[in-house]
């Protein structure tokens, strides 16, 4: 029987890049997936539906700050499926962001971030959290950065972010515990993805800091949030993981 047979798994932010990859990969180890967007208005985007829909999964639009759409997007969910087991928090504002000081940002940049990655995750939890009482349990699986323990000069708005979102994910684990609830973070180092691209050319990265001596790819990261996802983790929770090539160690 596949790994994740009989599990249904939302991905927020799941029509490109990252999100892309952990709703496929999710979607090979037999679970039913839910490829949550902002939108699916680009090549990329409806190129993701089609796959997605292709092998049995549901395609929404949702923005993850918006709590009616989300009450919709877990409406929706149930009505296919019948029940939610994990949510995996992966939207961000990411690509395309400003590289710059702190005296140089944008105070409306700033906001406009936390309200997507920070912001998104808590309304996209609230959103979830009742079924999974209702059931009995459930995975939060939220994506960290390995820039939350490293710091990265001129991001300073993105690496906060990612490192309120270990916090949370610490937080959320203390709390749901008591319902069966586990919830995790998935901490990337610096990955091959079209956000990453509209920051700086990738090929230029210096891997020489790596001990696996590459540049992190996608489909590296489907493991670790498949054993969130799955019952091999259900003793496990409060926890990050950082996948990023043994580039920082903890």
């Amino acid at each position: 029987m596949a790994r994740l047979a009989g599990k249904t798994v939302i991905v927020t932010g799941g029509a490109k890049g990252l999100g892309r990859e952990f709703c496929l990969g999710l979607a090979r180890e037999g679970a039913s997936v839910v490829m949550a967007a902002h939108r699916f208005d680009t090549r990329e985007a409806k190129e993701a539906k089609a796959a997605i829909e292709a092998q049995g999964g549901l395609a929404l639009e949702v923005n993850v700050t918006d709590g009616a759409g989300l009450a919709a997007m877990v409406a929706e969910t149930l009505a296919r499926y019948g029940r939610i087991d994990a949510l995996v928090n992966n939207a961000a504002m990411y690509g395309g962001i400003s590289r710059a000081g702190i005296m140089d940002i944008d105070p409306a940049e700033w906001d406009a971030l936390m309200n997507v990655n920070l912001k998104g995750p808590f309304m996209a939890c609230r959103a979830v959290i009742p079924q999974f009482k209702l059931q009995g349990g459930g995975k939060i699986v939220n994506i960290a950065s390995e820039v939350a323990f490293t710091g990265s000069k001129g991001m300073i708005h993105y690496v906060t972010s990612k490192g309120g979102i270990i916090s949370f994910t610490r937080s959320l684990a203390a709390e749901l515990g008591q319902f069966n609830i586990c919830a995790n973070a998935v901490a990337p180092g610096y990955t091959d993805t079209s956000a990453s691209r509209t920051l700086g050319d990738v090929t230029k990265y210096d891997t020489s800091k790596t001990p696996l001596a590459r540049l992190e790819q996608p489909d590296d990261l489907v493991g670790a949030v498949a054993f969130f996802v799955s019952d091999e983790s259900n003793f496990v929770t409060g926890q990050t993981l950082v996948v990023d090539g043994g580039r920082y160690m903890h």
